[in-house]
């Protein structure tokens, strides 16, 4: 019954989308959903966004059994409403995009659906519904709709940063995970079964949590052997921890001092309209639309002015 009852709910939602479509335009109601130029599409985007919001702090509140035994009756047609709206604005942005199978596996098209389909299937389910927390993913678009172009361009930078800086990362991780299971397999040696290392994976999971400086004291060292191999790992986690810091904000500052690199390109005097080359008794003109020149310093057999364009038109043979 089940089923039946989510089957008729998508199809009821398809055939919506379908007449909305229809009335509004394919066009159109693609400028709406994926532009924020217009003031309907504006209005559109921040709509969503509040309706996002809404729907996480419901699924949050939702989670607390004191607030879900009190108003049950009030979280159940809040999270159905919600899941059928999303539902609808995913089918919509099928119908109307231009590539529907390039949005459907694109970043934002996967956020669509694991926040839309899958809370509407698993509305019965005792957990499964608390996974619609992902639709804060979608918060991300807040920078398109309200044209923050400052914060664009510092994302951009940071994830610059972070790739130029992938391979220095990989050999830290891998680093790290070769000495976090010398050093469980080590205290599992020198503390055993009566210190709680009753196996080398416990070793590990007490090395990892040593170095990371987070230290749960579930399991821990008795011997003095034990207790001065657990300082030395934790002194080596304090000096390990500024070591991927140390990578990422180097990249960070190389990426926004590449970004505020000022251009060596000056325009000649007089190169508005046109450039002269000399050449074995004829001189050839050059339009104004060819790239402009870089000024450098002018030996004394470069043209007056020490303008030397940067590449030759096609042909020419440098005659000074």
């Amino acid at each position: 019954m089940a089923e039946l009852t989510i089957a008729l709910q998508l199809a009821g939602m398809l055939a919506v989308a379908l007449a909305i479509r229809q009335v509004v335009g394919r066009h159109r109601l693609a400028r709406i959903i994926f532009e924020a130029d217009t003031p309907a599409g504006r209005n559109f985007d921040l709509g969503l966004l509040i309706a996002i919001v809404l729907s996480v702090v419901l699924v949050v509140l939702e989670s607390d059994p004191r607030l879900q035994w009190r108003h049950s009756e009030l979280f159940e047609p809040l999270e159905l409403g919600f899941a059928l709206l999303f539902t609808l604005e995913y089918l919509l942005r099928l119908l109307c995009a231009d590539q529907p199978l390039r949005y459907a596996r694109s970043f934002f098209g996967i956020v669509d659906f694991l926040s839309s389909i899958p809370p509407l299937v698993g509305l019965g389910a005792s957990r499964s519904r608390y996974l619609a927390v992902i639709r804060i993913l979608r918060l991300l678009r807040v920078f398109r709709i309200l044209k923050l172009g400052l914060y664009l361009r510092e994302a951009a930078q940071l994830k610059a940063a972070l790739i130029a800086s992938r391979r220095k990362i990989l050999v830290f991780l891998l680093t790290m995970v070769t000495l976090v299971v010398i050093i469980g397999a080590l205290m599992y040696v020198i503390e055993g079964e009566a210190g709680g290392f009753t196996s080398i994976p416990v070793g590990i999971y007490w090395a990892i949590v040593t170095i990371t400086t987070v230290g749960y004291g579930d399991v821990a060292p008795v011997t003095t052997l034990g207790r001065i191999a657990a300082s030395a790992v934790m002194l080596l986690g304090y000096s390990i921890i500024a070591v991927p810091t140390g990578i990422i904000s180097a990249e960070i500052r190389q990426a926004a001092r590449s970004s505020q690199q000022p251009s060596n390109r000056q325009d000649c005097p007089g190169a508005a309209n046109a450039i002269t080359w000399p050449g074995p008794g004829t001189a050839t003109a050059v339009a104004a639309a060819w790239p402009p020149p870089i000024r450098a310093a002018a030996p004394a057999s470069d043209p007056p002015g020490g303008c030397r364009p940067a590449v030759p038109p096609r042909g020419y043979r440098w005659g000074w």
